[in-house]
């Protein structure tokens, strides 16, 4: 059929027809069959079964279209531009840099509740201990854990941290760091 593709479409074949050798070739109209037999009772109608073939489908060839080679003059006009392109661009070397012990911030909580058993009994305002608690978490776990020990030691005497103190600091900053 026009229009259809060749996969939607589908052969039929007509349905067998019962032989028709022993009749004659024109049949009567079945308006016209003798009055004297009687139309057989109902029965249940039982599933029609075809008498049709099963289709069998044929596999399709697959075609395969070469694509036409792309002519050097093409490819050339574009090669300058990507050339110039890396001479400009500096070539980058990684810096190691070596692992330093910062604060694990996995074992963030235990910290906390360490350090503001220390805080608490110190003479500091507690004001005063909040804010430094945050800027030693944030020293330990941004830089490292000697710019921190740097930053506690400041608080010495003049703003309400003992040396025994200090000293309690350093070791849970120890204990809770980690080298990345």
């Amino acid at each position: 059929m026009p229009g259809e593709n060749k996969k939607s479409k589908t052969v039929q074949k007509p349905a067998a027809q019962k032989p028709a050798a022993s009749k004659p070739a024109a049949q009567k109209p079945a308006a016209q069959k003798p009055a004297a037999q009687k139309p057989a009772a109902q029965k249940p109608a039982a599933p029609k079964t075809s008498t049709t073939k099963p289709m069998v489908h044929k596999p399709v060839q697959k075609v395969t279209v070469q694509k036409p080679a792309v002519q050097k003059t093409q490819a050339s006009q574009y090669a300058g531009a990507k050339d110039t392109a890396k001479k400009n661009k500096p070539v980058k070397t990684k810096e190691s840099t070596k692992k330093q012990s910062m604060l694990n911030t996995h074992k963030l909580a235990p910290f906390k509740y360490d350090m503001n058993e220390i805080l608490s009994a110190s003479r500091m305002d507690p004001a005063k201990a909040s804010s430094f608690l945050a800027s030693v978490i944030a020293k330990a776990s941004r830089i490292s854990t000697k710019a921190a020990k740097e930053f506690a030691k400041t608080f010495l005497d003049s703003d309400g941290l003992t040396k025994e103190e200090y000293d309690k600091i350093c070791k849970l900053l120890d204990r809770y760091s980690k080298f990345r």
